[in-house]
Parts: structure tokens; C-alpha cells; sequence
């Protein structure tokens, strides 16, 4: 009987371990701890969250809540390290690539323990991102690699140290949309099927530059003519992004406002953040959504909804080469353009990529038992 660690970073985390810890639960070969390095009253764990996804709560939460790099690494490193005396296991499995993640890998990889790293061999090859730190750290030190895609497996071969192994076991985010899409239900906002956008924003870089954003969102709401922007956005987006369209237009902060933006109309919709399978519902049926979230790039291209992307790079490559994806970075003259096609309906076709069959967590825990 293995007994596996499940070790996550933050809330998008839990989408991609839900479908592992089923599987693992499904197995009668393996036993696990759920452990997450934030604290239990953590905000952006909606009480919906985990009934969404039909899987626990974490068995231990570490409690840290800096949003220091170096201190989450400390702190992760401190206190996950005092878990394992007290708990012993066979794996820890860490999941994509924030600093507690990266600090966990090393802990497990100090005390001798079978370290797995899920979604790993994504890069995007510049040093100055802290995640690509993160990233490679991870992938070096561990002993099995699980990766979603070709591009990404490539990388993980070329680079795995000596004795780990790669396996492209393909994108387990699918395994969470395939599970709840019978379930997703229709938020309370009143939407006509594919007859809107979805907007969301999460970078720092760009909510900490007012006028990069003012820009972005100025090719958004103008180009977008009287098709709807639906934007569910968490305290810090939502406050940035309120701010920036108060200095390209006369919004103001009520639940639905029409913005008037070089004399055309545009609907600009911001709310609060949706549960996961509202959300899912939302973006399922958007005419297009407009993101700079990797996962939502890929959920887009799992639904065939178009997907415009505010970032140079793109974990899963295959997202734009064969799905709905298209990388703009921050240039807002191509974010124009492309939100013209968007809402004009002239988008390239989509097909899913190898092994988004929804069997990912099945294929990695039996790559663990085995």
C-alpha cells in the first residue's frame, strides 16, 4: 500500500488533484494526505469549492499566508519538513510551479522521499520570471515527471537528471471539466448564450501598471462594440481594473454599466468571483473569453470557445497550435484586432490534443502503484 503526499500551492491546485485523488481513493492501492501551505480561512477558498469538485477538504493546512516568494519558500520549507516527522510517505507529489510548490520539492527530495511532479517541463524560458526559477528547480529534482503535452514532454526528457523518468500522461485539468461538465449550472447574470465575452485577469505585472492596462482595456471595450463583457474578478483585479476604466470612460462601479468608449456602446458586466462550476458554465458557453490564465486558455480549447491570451507565452503550446488559442502578449493593437474577429465571428477551428481524454489521474497513479 503506497502512501502518497498530495502537496498544493494555491486554488487552481485543487482543480487539477481532485480527478489524482479519486483515482487514488479508486485504487484500493494507495492511501494519501491532502496537504495545502495556506491557511484554513483562506478567502479564496470558496465554501463551494470542494462540493464543486466532489473531493475533501485538506487533511493539513500549513498555514502560510505571506505573499513574500522568499518567505512562502521558508516558511513552506519549515513547516511542511515538521508534517513529514510526524507523517511518513512513500511520495509527495507537487503540483505546477509556485514557490511553495519548489519549496516542498525540496524537502521531500532532503529526506530521500519518491518526489512526482505534476504539469511539468512547462517553460517559458526567461530567467527573470520567478515561476521558470521555480520550474526548473522542481523538474531537477524530481524523480518522476508527469507532463501534459508533446512540447512540454520534450523539455522534461532532454533535461530530466539521471534515474528520474518522464511520462507524458497528458492534461489532468481535462479530467476535472470532462467530470463536472453534466453539473455546470447557469449563474445569476443575465446572459445570452454566446452572445457575450469573458474577461479575467490575474497578473501582477499587468494589474500593476495602470497604464499598460488602461491600453488593454481601452482595444477590449472599443473593439468589442455591443457585445457584453462579463469580468468575474477577486479583490485586487477587480479594485485595478475599476480604477483603469475610470480613466478611459465614464464607468462607474454598479453591477452592469454601459461604457461609452470612442462613441460606441460596450457592456462591461464585473462580478464577483463565481463558483467553479458557474464559472465553468460562463466560459462554456462565452463567444469568446479574453484571459491571461493559462488554465482557462486551456479549458477555452477543451470547450472550442475562442480565447485570446494576454501573454507572450503559453504553458501547453498546443493550445494555440491546435486549439482555440491565440498569444497577443500586451499589445494592444493586436488585442484590438483580435477582438474584432472574436465578436465578428471569424475564428480558426480547434481540436483537442493528444490524451485531454479525461484519463490523466488514472494513468498517473498507476505509473505510482506500479
Amino acid at each position: 500500500m503506497k502512501n502518497i503526499c498530495v502537496v498544493v500551492g494555491a486554488r487552481p491546485n485543487f482543480v487539477k488533484v481532485a480527478p489524482l485523488i479519486r483515482a487514488i481513493e479508486h485504487s484500493e492501492q494507495g492511501v494519501y494526505t491532502l496537504v495545502y501551505a495556506g491557511c484554513d480561512d483562506d478567502p479564496t477558498l470558496e465554501s463551494t469549492l470542494f462540493e464543486d469538485l466532489q473531493m475533501p477538504r485538506p487533511d493539513v493546512f500549513l498555514g502560510v499566508g505571506s505573499s513574500s516568494l522568499n518567505e512562502i519558500t521558508s516558511q513552506v520549507m519549515a513547516r511542511f519538513d515538521a508534517f513529514l516527522d510526524e507523517h511518513p510517505v512513500d511520495v509527495v507529489i507537487v503540483v505546477d510551479d509556485l514557490a511553495s510548490t519548489m519549496a516542498a520539492a525540496i524537502v521531500a527530495k532532503k529526506r530521500g522521499l519518491t518526489l512526482a511532479h505534476l504539469v511539468a517541463g512547462t517553460r517559458s524560458f526567461d530567467m527573470k520570471m520567478p515561476k521558470e526559477v521555480n520550474r526548473l528547480v522542481i523538474d531537477a529534482l524530481s524523480d518522476i515527471l508527469f507532463t501534459a503535452g508533446v512540447r512540454s514532454n520534450s523539455v522534461a526528457t532532454r533535461e530530466q537528471a539521471e534515474g528520474s523518468t518522464t511520462y507524458m500522461v497528458g492534461n489532468i485539468l481535462m479530467d476535472s471539466l470532462r467530470f463536472c461538465q453534466p453539473r455546470l449550472r447557469k449563474p445569476d447574470i443575465d446572459v445570452e448564450e454566446g452572445k457575450y465575452l469573458v474577461f479575467t485577469i490575474n497578473r501582477r505585472a499587468l494589474l500593476s501598471d495602470p497604464e499598460k492596462l488602461s491600453q488593454l482595456l481601452q482595444a477590449i471595450v472599443t473593439s468589442a462594440g455591443d457585445t457584453p463583457i462579463i469580468a468575474p474578478l477577486r479583490d485586487e483585479a477587480r479594485q485595478a481594473i475599476e480604477h483603469s476604466l475610470l480613466t478611459i470612460d465614464h464607468y462607474t462601479a454598479n453591477k452592469v454599466q454601459c461604457s461609452i468608449v470612442n462613441g460606441q456602446r460596450s457592456l462591461v458586466n464585473i462580478q464577483s468571483p463565481l463558483s467553479y462550476l458557474e464559472f465553468g458554465w460562463l466560459t462554456a458557453h462565452a463567444r469568446g473569453i479574453i484571459t491571461d490564465s493559462g488554465n482557462v486558455a486551456e479549458e477555452a480549447t477543451f470547450n472550442g470557445v475562442p480565447c485570446i491570451t494576454l501573454n507572450s507565452y503559453t504553458e501547453h503550446q498546443e493550445t494555440v497550435t491546435q486549439g482555440t488559442n491565440v498569444l497577443v502578449g500586451e499589445d494592444s493593437e493586436r488585442l484590438a484586432q483580435a477582438v474584432s474577429q472574436m465578436v465578428g465571428g471569424q475564428w480558426k477551428s480547434g481540436s483537442l490534443p493528444d490524451r485531454w481524454d479525461g484519463r490523466t489521474a488514472e494513468r498517473i497513479v498507476k505509473i505510482l502503484i506500479d
